[in-house]
């Protein structure tokens, strides 16, 4: 069983940076696959960003490319947000989410939801205009 723990929200002016940080238990940290999603008050969950185990694949929605940057840590068991030029339609609650080992490759399977086998608690990221 994998615990995760998001870390790092909070309210920022439109413009301003946050990084969000996600911990994770287990040891097995390395092997998984890492995402970001978001939820918008009345709107659906939607996928922000993802990771491979070993870093090497990065990927980003539309929306926040050019702006957010993936990383991660497996020596801290730690996958990061950093969150750069924030909108306010940036506003939601964050949600880190880790895969097992899969075949999974590619955008149109990281982004999906159901990849990911455990999900954190959120953090909330409020952006002011």
């Amino acid at each position: 069983q994998v615990q995760l723990v998001e870390s790092g929200g909070g309210l920022v002016q439109a413009g301003g940076s946050l990084r969000l940080s996600c911990a994770a238990s287990g040891r097995t940290f390395s092997s998984y696959a890492m995402g970001w999603f978001r939820q918008a008050p009345g709107k659906e969950r939607e996928f922000v960003a993802a990771i491979s185990w070993s870093g090497g694949s990065l990927y980003y929605a539309d929306s926040v490319k050019g702006r957010f940057t993936i990383f991660r840590d497996n020596v801290r068991n730690t996958v990061y947000l950093s969150m750069n030029s924030l909108k306010p339609e940036d506003t939601a609650v964050y949600y880190c989410a880790g895969s097992g080992p899969s075949d999974c490759s590619g955008f149109g399977c990281f982004m999906r939801p159901a990849l990911y086998d455990y999900w954190g608690q959120g953090t909330q990221v409020t952006v002011s205009s």
